[in-house]
């Protein structure tokens, strides 16, 4: 599975259960409300103040 800006968190939990680790490093301890499921990766880093790239680069 190839990960960029527009995947959904809820896709990539149910695909990749491991990035569930890396997305809670940086502090985004809400990855089980209903909203943030349908949340882009994009979305998520603009909210929480995580530069986009190195955090793709880690799930990738």
């Amino acid at each position: 599975m190839k990960i960029d800006k527009n995947t959904l968190i809820g896709d990539l939990i149910n695909k990749k259960p491991n990035s569930v680790n890396i997305l809670m490093s940086y502090e985004m301890g809400c990855l089980g409300c209903p909203s943030a499921q349908m949340e882009t990766l994009e979305q998520a880093a603009y909210i929480h103040g995580i530069d986009l790239e190195e955090l793709l680069q880690k799930l990738n």
